[in-house]
């Protein structure tokens, strides 16, 4: 019912309302602007003050035959002194410390890693270990045997809390337990 009264009040002397807005003063469109001459119909004046510019000159011409430019890119210099650190930086390697047992996931076992990195496995072992023993495995110390950075080293400690899997026995040999069927 209430749609009836919308619909009512919607389309009530409609016809006269749109006859209405169609009657109405349309906005004028915004006046031109006067269109100036080309340059080359503004006289001779502006032909001497361009003639110069576009005259052939023999002299500077020659002079810029002359002219032998050589650049170099500086991006690919600063690409070979990078290609020169990163060679430094990979001979800066040391041994694993920590690893799993067998091949996990088929891969291929490391043997080294560079420093300032870790592996899995150790960065699993020093956390477990700081948080067993915080006292005598301090950021200072995983740092050092690592070879870390101390401040990469502290947040990884601070942030980074490796799981914590604890399985809760039954109370009571009583108690129902879903059995498979």
């Amino acid at each position: 019912m209430g749609a009836r009264v919308v619909r009512m009040f919607r389309n009530f002397n409609l016809e006269n309302r749109v006859f209405r807005e169609i009657s109405k003063e349309k906005p004028r469109a915004a006046p031109r602007h006067a269109v100036s001459d080309p340059p080359s119909a503004a006289g001779s004046e502006a032909e001497t003050a361009v003639d110069p510019v576009n005259r052939r000159n023999d002299p500077l011409l020659t002079l810029l035959k002359s002219v032998y430019v050589e650049s170099k890119d500086p991006a690919a210099a600063a690409a070979e002194a990078s290609k020169e650190v990163t060679g430094a930086k990979e001979a800066e390697r040391r041994p694993l410390r920590f690893s799993l047992p067998g091949d996990p996931y088929g891969l291929v076992e490391l043997t080294d890693v560079p420093k300032g990195k870790l592996t899995i496995a150790e960065a699993l072992k020093a956390l477990s270990s700081h948080q067993r023993q915080p006292g005598a495995w301090t950021p200072e110390k995983i740092a050092q045997e690592y070879s870390l950075d101390l401040k990469d080293t502290k947040a990884l400690v601070e942030f980074f809390i490796p799981f914590q899997v604890q399985i809760i026995p039954p109370k009571t040999d009583s108690t129902k337990q879903i059995k498979a069927s």
